[in-house]
């Protein structure tokens, strides 16, 4: 049985939670998510609580199968219940001299001390803010969110001899030793 597929989701007030042809519909104060439910797992919501369970009529072998997805889809619905009422947010770290962020309209500009600026278009649904040396992507899905940070965070990743490019915050990055000068091995 999954441990994670078992536990219900619990709606809070203001989200409205819709099952119709295995299609799950979330709406809340922030917006509106979509996802199509597999075949071989279902969902019930019962009061203020979603139930996703698999299909009662799987064979042994098929319902071995299906437990992985019985969880990632209590894991996506639950997800979206919070996109749409909370919201998600990463912040990203931009650390080296000269290296700027700005938003500009609806694309991001980005000076990594490559011989030309980085622009790259926010997508539909998602947000940016730029504060000193700190961007800010805001969204209320969680993979969209996720997505376009590792999409920025991959223009310089950061590297371990001095600590510059672009990381997220509070990620920890191992420093390494940079060379010895030639003079000091030399006199010993």
């Amino acid at each position: 049985m999954s441990r994670i597929g078992k536990r219900p989701i619990e709606i809070p007030q203001g989200v409205e939670v819709e099952l119709l042809n295995h299609e799950a519909k979330v709406k809340g104060p922030k917006g509106e998510l979509q996802f199509a439910l597999h075949p071989d797992v279902e969902a019930k919501k019962e009061g203020n609580l979603l139930l996703v369970f698999p299909q009662e009529s799987l064979s042994k072998k098929r319902f071995e199968q299906t437990k992985a997805l019985w969880g990632l889809t209590r894991t996506l619905l639950s997800n979206m219940v919070e996109g749409v009422s909370k919201g998600y947010e990463k912040r990203l770290e931009v650390e080296g001299t000269g290296y700027r962020a700005a938003v500009e309209g609806d694309s991001l500009n980005l000076i990594l001390g490559f011989s030309h600026p980085v622009k790259l278009k926010i997508p539909e649904g998602i947000s940016c803010g730029v504060e000193k040396n700190v961007i800010i992507v805001s969204g209320i899905s969680k993979g969209e969110v996720g997505e376009f940070s590792a999409q920025i965070r991959r223009l310089r990743p950061v590297e371990p001899y001095k600590g510059k490019g672009i990381k997220y915050a509070g990620e920890v990055v191992r420093r390494k030793e940079g060379k010895k000068a030639a003079g000091a091995a030399g006199a010993a």
